[in-house]
């Protein structure tokens, strides 16, 4: 018996009483959850992938999934479409909890038109995000589809149309995280790079506005469709995916750490959670890690690992713009965002992609209650030629509307170097910091001491009868007399400078003050922010 014929003969009453009702909805429950049939489960499962509903499972807490819209089936007709009208069209809806706390998500079925989107299974996914939002809770989207249904013509891309919609409506309202665990071409590509954070399974998962096909028929050039948006390439390269993980269970898992350490919505701050690290604790081993030699690099990891409650955070982007890092992390059970130069990467210089990679993440803070805390030891912007054709003007910018926008408390911490515009545009004092401290190691100026003195002093270097002596003394002048340690401090650009073991104790302190801020930006529609 066709799978077809199994799904009309379920459908026929088997008895007119209310028993024989519920038999034949007990019956029809029991095919939706086990799919479309045996063979199709064994493809996937072939490919190393996990079901729709075993990926459900593992986001969710044990036994609170509820599913919406469970029976329903396409209306499309044509190219044998009316032939075949399987229960859930291909994608899986409903709610449940994660940690105890609410969150909506719609999964692909691969197994049904390779998850392909139709009007039917588009309507689906708008029905759950519009829940979502009016609920005020997150959404996952566990994705694995091969785009528009094709058979179903401009209808399916006006689903997609719909989804972009409530992308964007959502954005900045409840946390949207986008889980890619299969294929995902064209249009199904742009709604994950519309939400806030983007995990990839590597081997299995891909993005790509166009594939290896088109390619290779339009530039000749051959590539893999790993090669082309695997995880790897949009983790490391482009900066689409926040996260790469090997497997699914890990991924999952990770999802689920994420969403611990964000609010359900932007009315709401983020979770706290009870620790036994005292919020007072010295942290001597500062130190030792970072060189009071501004020259010397050193792992910001490290610095951070040290602060945070019992040494755990979470860095988004880890692969990607490697001389900025971006992480949520804990202090005095208090979820923090943190922003900090990476001196062992080009020396933590700022360029095009750390500055995308900070303001998208300060960005994201602002919008979800955050605060941030920033760490500087930044020599400057990155100089070149392909720096600045690149736009290092206009990508730099997006940082410095980023933090001038942001509401929420920030503190600012300057472990060492802190030189030119882009001290100022990490989150200074002149841009609204609410509190900057400095270690006695701070060197913040327009420039370093030894280009200073090469342009203060040129003249006086040129006409000594020793220049490079003459050169070595302009330089020790310029540091003695703008580059000290208290100088900053003396005209009240940072508010103290204190010793590195003290650090963890006066964030926690600086943000317990700060918890209560209120600030209110100019009314307007919105901003209009460099792109």
């Amino acid at each position: 018996m066709t799978d077809q014929a199994q799904r009309e003969q379920a459908a026929e009453p088997t008895a007119a009483d209310a028993r024989g009702r519920v038999a034949e909805l007990r019956a029809i429950r029991d095919e939706v959850v086990r799919g479309p049939s045996e063979k199709a489960t064994e493809a996937q499962r072939a490919k190393g992938k996990l079901t729709a509903r075993e990926r459900i499972a593992l986001l969710l807490d044990e036994g609170t999934f509820r599913e919406v819209g469970a029976l329903r089936r396409h209306r499309a007709v044509g190219f044998g479409l009316e032939q075949k009208r399987p229960y859930t069209d291909g994608v899986i809806t409903g709610w449940g909890t994660v940690h105890g706390r609410q969150v909506f998500v719609y999964a692909h079925d691969f197994r049904i038109f390779g998850g392909a989107l139709g009007e039917a299974h588009a309507a689906k996914i708008h029905k759950i995000m519009d829940m979502a939002i009016s609920a005020g809770a997150p959404l996952v989207s566990l994705n694995d589809g091969a785009g528009a249904r094709i058979q179903e013509g401009v209808a399916a891309l006006a689903g997609y149309g719909g989804i972009f919609q409530r992308n964007t409506r959502a954005s900045g309202v409840i946390p949207q995280i986008s889980v890619m665990l299969g294929p995902c071409a064209g249009g199904a590509a742009y709604s994950p790079a519309l939400t806030d954070f983007v995990f990839m399974v590597r081997e299995t998962a891909q993005m790509f506005i166009t594939g290896p096909d088109v390619v290779q028929a339009v530039t000749g050039a051959q590539v893999t469709h790993n090669g082309l948006g695997g995880a790897d390439v949009h983790a490391g390269t482009s900066g689409v995916a926040h996260f790469a993980y090997d497997d699914e269970e890990s991924c999952l898992e990770e999802v689920r750490y994420l969403l611990s350490l964000l609010p359900s919505n932007n009315r709401e701050n983020p979770p706290t959670a009870a620790t036994e690290d005292p919020a007072d604790r010295r942290c001597e081993a500062l130190l030792d890690l970072v060189p009071a030699d501004g020259n010397r690099p050193y792992d910001m990891r490290s610095v951070i690992e040290e602060l945070v409650d019992d040494g755990e955070y979470l860095e988004i982007h880890e692969r990607w713009a490697l001389n900025i890092i971006c992480a949520l992390g804990r202090l005095d059970g208090q979820v923090v965002g943190i922003v900090a130069n990476q001196p062992q990467s080009l020396a933590g210089v700022l360029d095009i992609e750390a500055s995308e990679k900070a303001a998208r993440f300060v960005q994201m803070c602002d919008a979800f209650n955050i605060p941030i805390v920033t760490l500087l030891d930044v020599p400057g912007f990155l100089p070149g030629v392909d720096q600045e054709h690149g736009g290092i003007i206009r990508h730099g910018a997006k940082l410095l509307y980023a933090y001038c926008n942001a509401t929420v408390p920030r503190v600012s911490v300057v472990l060492r170097k802190a030189y030119g515009g882009a001290y100022i545009v990490m989150d200074s004092q002149s841009i609204g910091a609410d509190l900057t401290f400095a270690w006695p190691t701070n060197e913040i100026a327009v420039m370093g001491a030894e280009g200073a003195a090469n342009v203060i002093f040129r003249r006086q270097i040129a006409a000594a009868e020793d220049p490079e002596a003459m050169r070595v003394r302009m330089v020790k002048e310029y540091k003695a007399e703008l580059m000290h340690p208290y100088y900053a401090a003396e005209r009240g650009l940072v508010e103290d400078v204190i010793e590195p073991a003290e650090t963890r104790e006066v964030l926690i302190r600086s943000l317990a003050m700060l918890r209560t801020k209120h600030a209110d930006l100019p009314a307007r529609k919105h901003g209009n922010p460099p792109q």
